[in-house]
């Protein structure tokens, strides 16, 4: 890992097109808070870590799901296209 010191208002550029800056950094309820500003192109997908960790969960969940699972699914999903009886 990495490790730089920058003040606020300093950046980092990563691979020529992201840019990382210091927006400010605080203290709230004692604890201290880093802002950052990210400046990317829009093929970079960026996440807070907890976010991240979330999505690579739930995608391992789904990619768990068995053929009846599937089934089930794709019949409720029938059902609920069908239009509905005349009256």
């Amino acid at each position: 890992m990495l490790v730089l010191t920058r003040r606020s208002g300093e950046s980092i550029v990563i691979d020529d097109d992201i840019k990382v800056t210091v927006v400010s950094v605080s203290a709230r309820a004692g604890r201290p808070y880093v802002t950052l500003g990210i400046t990317a192109p829009g093929k970079y997908k960026i996440f807070r870590e907890e976010i991240y960790e979330e999505i690579k969960r739930e995608n391992l969940a789904a990619s768990a799901a068995t053929v009846k699972d599937l089934s089930a699914l794709s019949k409720a999903w029938l059902e609920e296209k069908e239009p509905p009886p005349d009256r």
